[in-house]
């Protein structure tokens, strides 16, 4: 294994996550005083790895057919896209 790496992208996908609505409905769980602390940390971690392990299997699934190369240009293209898009929507609603 390598460290470098596993550093890396835990702490991409950490700073990703972090005020994310993911992370915000994960908060609104765990307030409610009759639900359990424990179930709320293990359905949001169980939802994390799963998301993570498709991540994974399609990642390692379109590397065989794309070059790195252009998926990273092709995943920068679609955070731009989604942040227009967001941006436009946010916009439009007010």
């Amino acid at each position: 294994m390598d460290l470098k790496i596993l550093l890396t992208v835990f702490s991409a996908v950490f700073v990703a996550e972090l005020g994310d609505k993911t992370q915000l409905a994960t908060m609104l769980f765990a307030a409610d005083k009759d639900i359990s602390k424990m179930t709320v940390f293990l359905g949001s971690s169980l939802a994390l790895i799963f998301t993570s392990v498709l991540a994974v299997i399609f990642g390692s699934i379109l590397s065989q057919h794309i070059s790195p190369r252009y998926m990273s240009i092709l995943a920068g293209v679609g955070f731009i896209i989604i942040g227009g898009w967001s941006l436009y929507n946010g916009c439009v609603a007010t």
